[in-house]
């Protein structure tokens, strides 16, 4: 029997931040699930920098992911006048990390989403990318070579249609696997207390089902 928790997301996505502690604590639950990352791309190749407008209402969105999730935001306002909210650099880092070293991979993306949300870093440059990639314990010579990769770039598209395929809308998605069928744990944000109880419920039925096997 082959089980585990797919988890769909952007790093930029600031509801994925918010669900970040809910991945820890699933983790520290059950440290015998692996955990396969998939990149979501939530607003893949924007190219425009924002406008005064959009930073406001990206602030207000912050404040409420924060005021929800408990999670430590900072200000969007300071991000440099260039930013550009194209999510597709930090998705394909993702897949970099899970290519390279998946038992890493998660490690990584919560310091890229620290750096995002409370350092308020621009994470589409590769510079930052490879920086905390290094800091995550990945070689970042290695890292960037594959980054620049094409092979990367059709890997995180392969993955963003493959989540487009599954018909659900909005970020993030907690799917456990189980022999190839899926259940779905979280579709968009929800509480450790809601979440928790699912997959417990779901790891009860495949021991249950182990047994019957056995």
């Amino acid at each position: 029997m082959s089980q585990r928790l797919i988890y769909v997301m952007d790093p930029m996505c600031s509801w994925c931040w918010g669900f970040a502690p809910v991945i820890d604590a699933i983790i520290e639950a059950h440290p015998q699930l692996p955990l396969h990352l998939v990149a979501g791309g939530l607003r893949a190749n924007h190219g425009a920098p924002l406008d005064d407008h959009t930073r406001a209402v990206l602030a207000e969105h912050w404040q409420a992911v924060a005021q929800d999730s408990g999670q430590p935001v900072g200000d969007p306002q300071t991000l440099p006048a260039t930013f550009v909210y194209d999510t597709e650099p930090a998705c394909r880092a993702l897949v970099v990390a899970r290519e390279l070293d998946a038992t890493k991979a998660w490690g990584f993306v919560h310091a890229l989403q620290q750096a995002f949300y409370v350092g308020v870093e621009d994470v589409t440059h590769a510079a930052v990318l490879m920086r905390i990639a290094e800091s995550a314990g990945y070689p970042v010579d290695a890292f960037g070579a594959h980054f620049d990769q094409q092979e990367m770039r059709e890997k995180t598209l392969a993955d963003v249609s493959w989540v487009a395929d599954l018909g659900m809308a909005g970020l993030p998605i907690l799917l456990a696997e189980r022999d190839g069928q899926l259940a779905l744990l979280a579709n968009g944000y929800q509480a450790a207390e809601q979440v928790l109880p699912l997959l417990a419920r779901w790891v009860t039925a495949g021991e249950k089902r182990g047994e019957v096997l056995a």
